[in-house]
C-alpha cells in the first residue's frame, strides 16, 4: 500500500493538508536585495582591485638644500615653505620667447589638472634663471599672465650668485647665457624638465615637459606623495 495506506477516520486528506504559505513581502525584498549584491558589488569592485596600480619606485635624486629668496610679492622665501607637501619645480625666464611660454602653459595645464581638493596640496614653483633682470613686479605680471593662483603657484628670484647655486647645484638645471635671442633677450640654456620634490625636500623624480606621458606620470606620482605624504599643516610661502 502506498505511503499513509491504512484506516483513516479523519476528514478527506484535502481538507487536512497545510495550505501552502507564501513569502512575506519583506523577506522577498531582502531576498532580492541580496541576489543584487551578489552579482553588482563584486563587478563594480572587483576590477577596481584588481587594477589598482601599485605604488611606484620613485628614486631619491638628492636633498633640496637650504636657501633664501624671494618671491614675487618680493617675500622671502626658504625651502621650508617645500616642506610637508609635494611640490612641482620648473624653470624660466621672462624675456624668453621660445621654450618658456611653452613650459609655462604647460605648468598651468598640471595647476588645472590639480586643482580638486585632493590635489591642490600639490604646489608649483617657477624659478628664474634671468634673475637680474626678473624682479618681483616682473615676476607677479608674468604669473597674472599664466592665471597662476599663488596659493599655489610661486614664482622665485634672488642674488644671481644664491639661484645660479641653487639652479646649477641640486636642481640639476643650467642657466648659462649664449648670446642673445632674435628679440634682443638674453639666450640663456636651461632645460625644459620638471621635478618633483617631496615632502622631505627630496627630490624624486625628473620629467621632460615636452613628453604628455611623463607629464600625466607627473602628475600620478605627485598625487601618490600628497595622499601618503604628511597630514601636518602647512604654509607655501614665507619666511
Amino acid at each position: 500500500m502506498a505511503f499513509g495506506a491504512g484506516i483513516c477516520h479523519g476528514p478527506p486528506v484535502a481538507e487536512t493538508m497545510t495550505p501552502t504559505v507564501g513569502i512575506p513581502g519583506r523577506r522577498l525584498l531582502l531576498g532580492m536585495l541580496l541576489v543584487f549584491l551578489l552579482a553588482v558589488v563584486p563587478a563594480i569592485f572587483l576590477p577596481t582591485f584588481m587594477c589598482r596600480q601599485e605604488a611606484p619606485e620613485l628614486p631619491d635624486l638628492g636633498t633640496v638644500p637650504a636657501f633664501s629668496l624671494v618671491d614675487e610679492a618680493g617675500e622671502r622665501f626658504t625651502e621650508e615653505a617645500l616642506r610637508d607637501h609635494p611640490t612641482i619645480v620648473n624653470f624660466v625666464f621672462t624675456r624668453c620667447d621660445t621654450i618658456c611660454p611653452v613650459l609655462s602653459s604647460k605648468t598651468q595645464l598640471l595647476q588645472e589638472k590639480t586643482s580638486d581638493r585632493k590635489g591642490v596640496v600639490i604646489k608649483l614653483l617657477t624659478i628664474s634663471v634671468d634673475p637680474e633682470y626678473d624682479t618681483p613686479a616682473r615676476l607677479t605680471e608674468y604669473a597674472a599672465r599664466y592665471k597662476a593662483k599663488i596659493s599655489r603657484w610661486r614664482f622665485l628670484t634672488g642674488p644671481a650668485d644664491q639661484v645660479r647655486a641653487l639652479v646649477t647645484g641640486p636642481l640639476m638645471n643650467s642657466m648659462d647665457r649664449e648670446g642673445n635671442m632674435p628679440s634682443g633677450a638674453p639666450a640663456i640654456v636651461h632645460s625644459g624638465y620638471f621635478l618633483l620634490v617631496d615632502g622631505d625636500l627630496v627630490i624624486r623624480g625628473v620629467y621632460d615637459s615636452n613628453d604628455m606621458k611623463k607629464l600625466d606620470e607627473l602628475i600620478r606620482h605627485a598625487r601618490f606623495l600628497a595622499r601618503t605624504g604628511s597630514d601636518r599643516s602647512y604654509k607655501f610661502g614665507g619666511s
